[in-house]
């Protein structure tokens, strides 16, 4: 296996659950429709919330988000970025976060083609 990593990124970000949908068609519309997705929860800037139950305070201060994974060679990472962060704005807090990774190397299992090529 070489290392044909021609610019392999990848792009992850951290959104809130409702915007998935409108991630997914920003995404299809700049030709980066594959993706993966995880149901995650974390703290940042958001405030927690408290609410009661049965008599009980608590306080909810991890909030339910989305974490999309999106590996890239042929589609420059930051139209992926900003496709996603256009997408995703609500102006609010706890809106997410993106990151962009360096991708050492991909290689595609069903046909084993390595670097670029197997994104």
């Amino acid at each position: 296996m070489s290392d044909e990593s021609d610019d392999i990124k990848l792009v992850m970000a951290i959104i809130r659950p409702d915007k998935l949908a409108d991630v997914k068609t920003a995404l299809a519309e700049v030709g980066a429709p594959s993706l993966t997705v995880t149901n995650v929860s974390g703290r940042g800037s958001q405030p927690s919330k408290k609410g009661q139950w049965r008599g009980e305070e608590y306080t909810i201060d991890l909030h339910q988000k989305v974490k999309i994974e999106c590996v890239v060679a042929d589609i420059p990472a930051d139209e992926v970025v900003e496709a996603i962060a256009d997408a995703a704005h609500t102006g609010e807090k706890g809106d997410g976060k993106i990151f962009v990774l360096p991708v050492e190397n991909a290689v595609q299992v069903r046909t084993g083609k390595v670097g670029g090529p197997a994104v």
